[in-house]
C-alpha cells in the first residue's frame, strides 16, 4: 500500500528537469511534476495545482475540494 499526500504547487524550480515545489501541509518540498504534465496542461501552467504526492513524485492533479478532503481526514487519522 502506499500513501499519497495532497499538496499545491507553489513555483516551478526547473523546468528542463520537471521539478517544482510543492507546499504538503506547510512544508515545502521539490517534486517530480513529469506525471502531471502533457500538451495540453504544459509545465508553466501547473503552478497552483493540488497534486497527489508520493515519493517525490506528483502522481496526478487533484481539485482542490479533494484535496481539502484528504487533509482534513489525514489530519483526524493524527490525533
Amino acid at each position: 500500500m502506499c500513501l499519497g499526500i495532497p499538496g499545491q504547487i507553489t513555483e516551478i524550480t526547473d523546468i528542463q528537469n520537471q521539478l517544482a515545489i510543492v507546499d504538503v501541509s506547510g512544508v515545502k518540498r521539490q517534486v517530480n511534476i513529469a506525471c502531471i504534465i502533457d500538451d495540453e496542461h504544459p509545465i508553466e501552467s501547473c503552478v497552483g495545482d493540488w497534486v497527489l504526492v508520493h515519493v517525490g513524485l506528483a502522481l496526478n492533479r487533484l481539485d482542490e475540494a479533494e484535496a481539502a478532503e484528504t487533509l482534513r481526514i489525514l489530519a483526524e487519522i493524527a490525533k
